[in-house]
């Protein structure tokens, strides 16, 4: 099973993942609703975020969050996360989101956001993320999130 070892091959700090959006993500014009759209980016940021901290984690922020382009119902949308910082508890994970395209165009983007996760412990009180192989920088000394 070649596809096992792609997947174990991954880098930790970024997922892709795909969607098809589907008639109840839809507004009234039939493209994908604000709020499902957020909801995609937030779960991908999540994704992102658990499998390269390996603990659990919560999201506490998200911001520059862009609606770039009507996506209709029935499109196929390609969401791409990285981990772009880590701090002593936090990450930021930036997320996009892009339009399958059509064979010789290129990938039309159209979602965009960031999100702060914080690593929690099993009271849900902010922890230290635990040691990652190297593909960050490591954690400022300073205690900071």
């Amino acid at each position: 099973m070649d596809w096992i070892k792609t997947l174990a091959a991954a880098p930790l700090d970024a997922l892709t993942r795909t969607e098809l959006v589907l008639p109840q993500q839809a507004n009234h014009y039939g493209t994908l609703f604000g709020p499902a759209a957020l909801s995609l980016l937030g779960e991908t940021a999540y994704l992102a975020a658990a499998r390269f901290g390996r603990q659990p984690v919560v999201m506490a922020a998200a911001r520059d969050i862009e609606f770039l382009a009507p996506v209709a119902v029935g499109a196929l949308l390609h969401l791409h996360a990285r981990v772009a910082r880590r701090g002593h508890s936090s990450m930021t994970v930036e997320v996009c989101a892009a339009l399958d395209a059509d064979p010789g165009a290129p990938p039309q983007e159209v979602l965009r956001a960031c999100f702060e996760m914080v690593a929690v412990d099993a009271a849900g009180h902010p922890t230290p993320l635990t040691a990652r192989d190297g593909r960050l920088a490591p954690p400022p000394a300073s205690p900071t999130h």
